[in-house]
């Protein structure tokens, strides 16, 4: 036992250290985000996911307690997450569904958001928006520093395309308002989206693009 509980605060303690050293500066801190919903969110609670770096919050932040309480693709398949969360629901409607995309993997199956409504299916969707694709910009800064194409995207506002559907929208600009928007949203006991507008410059939890931008041109990319 004490060997576990050790492990435990060491655990902890990495985390606290990492999140000393995050890219999400100021305002927008996805790490926050993440660690508030892992303790706040029922132990029983299914998080969807699709593809995409936003993810990587999720896997280092959040901490899944029960077997089968992530549903997430291990292909690398963009807009899994929310016809997943549409199903999870329809399946367990007693538990808490939450599905978190990047906008551009929201925008891959987010027609599927009338699915939920036209079902009476709460579903909390956490829209990562960060106007870019950002795994493939990742790579674009790593080979061709400088040299960015068809990775930049011009979004709807999300909150406004669930308002649309008849279901609840809410913007968050500051990680600060991310617990009271979350509290509405379960509160609304409607499908909902929670557009959570995030720093592109945090492209994961370690580094930024500026810093992958420079280090390839060091290297000579």
């Amino acid at each position: 036992m004490e060997l576990i509980l050790w492990r435990h605060a060491d655990a902890e303690e990495g985390e606290r250290d990492l999140e000393r050293k995050l890219t999400g500066k100021g305002r927008k801190q996805a790490a926050r985000v993440a660690r508030w919903l892992r303790d706040n969110l029922p132990a029983d609670a299914i998080v969807c996911n699709g593809a995409g770096n936003y993810a990587a919050w999720i896997h280092r932040f959040y901490r899944f307690r029960r077997f089968a309480t992530q549903i997430a693709p291990i292909s690398g398949s963009m807009g899994y997450g929310v016809p997943a969360a549409v199903a999870m629901k329809q399946l367990y409607p007693e538990r808490t569904v939450v599905a978190f995309a990047g906008d551009g993997d929201f925008l891959m199956n987010g027609q599927e958001f009338a699915t939920a409504v036209q079902y009476d299916l709460p579903v909390i969707n956490i829209v990562c928006d960060n106007s870019i694709y950002g795994t493939i910009r990742m790579h674009q800064e790593r080979e061709y520093p400088g040299r960015i194409s068809a990775t930049t995207l011009r979004n709807p506002d999300f909150a406004d395309y669930a308002r649309a559907f008849g279901g609840h929208g809410v913007t968050v600009e500051r990680t600060a308002d991310f617990p009271d928007a979350f509290r509405a949203a379960l509160a609304a006991g409607k499908p909902a989206i929670i557009h959570l507008l995030t720093d592109p410059e945090a492209i994961t939890p370690g580094t930024t693009l500026s810093k992958i931008r420079a280090a390839s041109l060091t290297r000579g990319g």
